[in-house]
């Protein structure tokens, strides 16, 4: 194995500074007692206090939870569908123009899907709110679950279906009964990654957003263009904690589940010897 070199090390250490010297400087200063947010003046946590009595952020926060909830899961339905057109439909009539509909909000500027849905959704007289941010949301995640997907898709062995089949599946039960369960990690990737992209959103969610239906990452912005609040660091290092404790809990699941495969495996092949 090569050794590492004093350069490797120091451009990682560099980045590993860069991505998360700032996280970890929010996180502290979230316990600071004094308003200002550059200057230490004690251990506290009254700002957490603060922060479950501010109904604004609170209201905030349970918005975003519903809308990315909602939009992610119509998001994962949608693209695993889509996906699975693209890779099973074969050459049909309009393949092209579909596969560039699917993958065109990958790469289209977050302003002019923004303002796009604004003019539809004016043209056709639909209110701004919770639903019109649904809407948006599920129109650009659900190309990168499609890509997700789609991915597995190519991989994914038919001669399982075609043996369900054999048996005398239907072919949705062989879907639901055989493909499914085994693209099952895919589209729960692809559920977690459109999760991840309607929470962290702010252009498109400014542009559909309605008075009543103020997500949290516009509710951070418009405080922030009027000074950092220990409030808002508080908020941040209660996010980091939940996706900490989200990440760590799905590699100990993702590694206990490759444990058992593993053993699985191992107990098969000394039950054939």
């Amino acid at each position: 194995m090569r050794r590492a070199s004093w350069f490797n090390i120091t451009s990682l250490t560099l980045g590993f500074a860069f991505l998360y010297l700032p996280m970890i400087l929010l996180v502290i200063y979230s316990f600071n007692s004094s308003k200002l947010v550059t200057v230490w003046a004690g251990f506290s946590t009254k700002w957490y206090g603060e922060l479950l009595q501010n109904e604004a952020f609170l209201n905030a926060a349970m918005v975003t939870l519903k809308v990315a909830v909602a939009s992610s899961t119509l998001a994962t339905v949608l693209g695993t569908m889509a996906a699975y057109i693209l890779v099973r439909g074969g050459r049909f009539a309009g393949r092209t123009l579909f596969s560039g509909m699917i993958y065109a909000p990958l790469v289209m500027p977050e302003v002019i899907t923004g303002l796009s849905l604004l003019l539809l959704f004016i043209g056709i007289g639909l209110d701004r709110g919770t639903l019109t941010i649904v809407l948006a949301h599920t129109t650009f995640s659900m190309c990168y679950v499609s890509v997700v997907v789609s991915s597995r898709l190519v991989t994914f062995d038919r001669s399982l279906e075609e043996a369900a089949l054999d048996l005398g599946c239907s072919p949705f039960d062989a879907f639901r009964l055989v493909t499914l369960p085994i693209i099952a990690p895919a589209v729960i990737s692809g559920w977690l990654l459109a999760f991840t992209l309607s929470l962290d959103d702010l252009v498109i969610a400014s542009f559909t957003t309605g008075p009543s239906s103020t997500t949290l990452p516009i509710k951070i912005w418009s405080a922030v263009r009027l000074g950092v609040s220990p409030e808002i660091n508080a908020l941040s290092t209660i996010m980091i904690g939940i996706v900490t404790f989200g990440v760590i809990t799905a590699s100990l699941i993702s590694k206990r589940k490759a444990i058992k495969a593993q053993r699985d495996v191992q107990a098969a092949e000394r039950a054939v010897a």
